[in-house]
């Protein structure tokens, strides 16, 4: 549950992060069903709304009208803002009369909507809750993946999580539930279950489950967990080690869980990677800027260019992890954070890139929490590869390409299992690569 707040906490986070309208089956099909509250950011803006009418509005929509016009008018990457009259629009927007915030909320939208950037974006309470939750990487929850089988269409779990309330429970993979708090699961979708599973830490969810012919019930505690952005496995392909790593989204955990990944595959000596970045949306920038660095002992990684300071350049700092053999999955849902690695890879000559063209955002966000637990991301920056060319709308091309046909598609899609095996054209042709 979120509360409103008194003050506004100068943190900032930059997300180089693309929101998908549609997700791909596996994306759904193994997204973690926790939640918690977060928190993100806003800075000190002037002047206020109290200055500009003269008066204490505190409980007035119009406050959280004002901040977000003042972010952007600080922050927005664009001093031109479209070519619009932005101080006019200020004081549309305040001249206004709202009944209640979701009008306050809707005049927002469309006033963000003018600035032609899909990327700055208001998000009322919910929406922001599940943004920071994203890029925290620390949820409260009981630590489960779930999909609804495609065969039974019986809600299952994928997994669970290491030291989870759901593993100290004794919930296992291939538990099917049958009941959340009561109500059968058979009438929910995967995000009603999700929505009826998750809550805040401390609180209790019961579990009606069925394992084979016995029933169980079980009730367990909701705690916080961090998130795992990164699995990874050995594969033994022929004569190959390979070190298989996948990497779902750039959050505040992703880098040390790389890091672990990378050491522990090396231990077993691997002799080259494959890193899977399919349908990852993005992340945190500083994330991709530490990850990068593991397979980097030097080069650029990537330049950002804003209004306020000028250019800015992240470059590898002779601390790589690994020199062995790289490879690169992409596809078109590859964005952001995840095209600043592969760029940065490819321009360096430090991986093969495999896959498809990337989905070709090149603009960075922050993210900040407005007074009433509501949130705004709004662009400050646009980023460069090293080779300096714009990726806006265009992407990264692969060295490779890869161009899956219908019945790829659907076996992929049918049945997840697949990802990262022979019937896998994408892994299929990452090891074809390194055992050339």
């Amino acid at each position: 549950m979120l509360t409103w707040k008194k003050t506004i906490k100068p943190v900032r986070k930059l997300l180089t992060k693309h929101y998908p309208m549609n997700k791909s089956p596996k994306q759904i099909s193994f997204r973690h069903l926790l939640l918690s509250g977060a928190i993100a950011t806003l800075s000190t803006l002037a002047p206020s709304l109290t200055t500009h009418l003269g008066a204490t509005l505190e409980d007035s929509p119009k406050i959280v009208v004002d901040e977000v016009w003042q972010i952007v008018n600080q922050k927005f990457v664009d001093q031109q803002f479209n070519n619009l009259d932005w101080e006019n629009t200020r004081k549309e927007l305040l001249e206004r009369q709202y009944s209640n915030r979701e009008e306050a909320y809707l005049a927002i939208r469309k006033a963000l909507k003018e600035l032609g950037d899909p990327y700055t974006r208001f998000l009322d309470p919910k929406e922001f809750e599940a943004l920071t939750n994203q890029t925290s990487g620390e949820l409260s929850g009981i630590g489960v993946t779930i999909t609804i089988n495609e065969e039974t269409q019986i809600l299952t779990v994928v997994q669970t999580l290491k030291d989870s309330p759901a593993m100290k429970a004794g919930i296992k993979a291939g538990d099917k539930i049958v009941k959340i708090n009561n109500k059968l699961t058979s009438l929910m979708s995967l995000e009603q279950a999700s929505e009826e599973i998750s809550g805040e830490e401390g609180t209790d969810v019961d579990l009606e489950v069925l394992r084979g012919d016995e029933t169980l019930v079980i009730t367990i505690r909701r705690a916080k967990i961090e998130v795992p952005s990164v699995s990874y496995d050995l594969k033994e392909e022929g004569q190959l080690r390979v070190g298989y790593i996948e990497l779902d989204e750039f959050s505040a955990h992703a880098a040390e869980q790389m890091k672990e990944a990378i050491e522990d595959l090396q231990t077993q000596e691997v002799s080259g990677f494959v890193l899977d970045l399919r349908g990852n949306p993005g992340g945190l920038l500083f994330a991709s800027v530490d990850i990068a660095r593991m397979f980097m002992e030097n080069g650029k990684i990537v330049r950002t260019s804003d209004r306020r300071s000028g250019d800015r350049e992240f470059s590898a700092n002779r601390t790589a992890l690994t020199d062995l053999p790289l490879v690169v999955l992409v596809d078109r849902n590859s964005a952001s954070a995840s095209e600043i690695l592969a760029g940065a890879f490819k321009d360096n000559g430090r991986a093969t890139i495999v896959g498809d063209r990337t989905f070709g955002k090149g603009t960075v966000q922050s993210v900040h929490s407005l007074s009433d637990g509501s949130g705004l991301a709004v662009t400050i920056s646009r980023y460069y590869p090293p080779s300096g060319i714009d990726i806006n709308q265009h992407g990264v091309s692969p060295d490779i390409m890869v161009e899956l046909t219908r019945e790829d598609k659907k076996q992929l899609r049918n049945n997840p299992d697949l990802f990262a095996t022979a019937k896998d054209p994408y892994y299929a042709r990452a090891i074809a690569h390194l055992t050339e």
